[in-house]
């Protein structure tokens, strides 16, 4: 049976591929569990220092297998425990991953698989880049963190617009409205632009990049004293670093830093 999950390690960059190219990468029980449990671990693994999310194939992932949910259906289940059992533990190990998280979107992004691209710190596309908020197509309202994630990013109206009417994003419009960080001319080249951009990150000061992360998700929705106080503790944090050390000495010394991620 091939693995619903790559695993690539190339230095302190993880790449997990989505491998059902089949099905559009679409998440069966088998996906979203080696998925979920695979973030817990690169979560508190210190020599991963970013994660790139792809898929395999021509698509980045068309949300949920639709024939493994009906088959469930039919057999008489009505309570969609999987939302809390898969996508949302999913959702928040991605939002709140103390290390940079890149998004490799060649292809469809569907559903929860748009959702979960929504969430990665950047989003990298080509040509054949779309997103579809496809929930209302099938009756069903959003899930996997998209009811916070798109709003952020392309502002209520718009994300009334997208999730109620269920219409595709191509590549152009979502980097218009954010929902790209970078478009590229080639799709062959959105894994591999992607990658790089993670190599890059995972060369830098990984703690105070999990530390601003945090501030922006509280600074975000909290008040400018739920901020302050996040900034307060993080640059206690960030201080006490190695990392925050070897810059200033590197700015002393007038040379380029070199970052362990401690």
């Amino acid at each position: 049976m091939t693995d619903v999950l790559l695993v690539d390690r190339t230095d302190a960059v993880v790449t997990l591929t989505l491998n059902r190219p089949e099905a559009m990468n679409s998440f069966t029980v088998d996906l979203k569990e080696a998925l979920r449990d695979t973030l817990a671990q690169l979560e508190s693994d210190r020599s991963c220092r970013a994660i790139v999310l792809a898929g395999a194939g021509n698509a980045f992932c068309g949300g949920q297998d639709l024939r493994e949910h009906a088959a469930l259906l039919q057999s008489g289940a009505t309570d969609l425990n999987t939302v809390q059992v898969h996508y949302n533990p999913i959702a928040q190990r991605l939002a709140s991953m103390p290390k940079p998280v890149i998004a490799a979107v060649r292809g469809m992004a569907a559903g929860a698989g748009a959702s979960l691209a929504l969430l990665a710190d950047f989003r990298i596309g080509g040509p054949k880049t779309s997103f579809l908020m496809a929930f209302a197509n099938v009756g069903l309202a959003g899930d996997s963190g998209i009811s916070w994630s798109l709003p952020r990013i392309v502002g209520h109206a718009k994300a009334v617009e997208l999730l109620l009417l269920a219409q595709p994003v191509k590549a152009d419009e979502a980097n218009r409205i954010g929902m790209l960080t970078r478009l590229l001319d080639d799709d062959e080249q959105v894994l591999p632009v992607a990658q790089e951009l993670a190599a890059r990150l995972a060369a830098g000061p990984t703690v105070a990049y999990g530390a601003i992360k945090r501030e922006l998700s509280i600074g975000d929705a909290g008040t400018l004293s739920d901020a302050l106080a996040a900034e307060a503790q993080a640059q206690a944090i960030c201080g006490a670093t190695a990392d925050h050390q070897a810059a200033v000495s590197a700015f002393l010394n007038k040379q380029k830093p070199t970052y362990q991620g401690r």
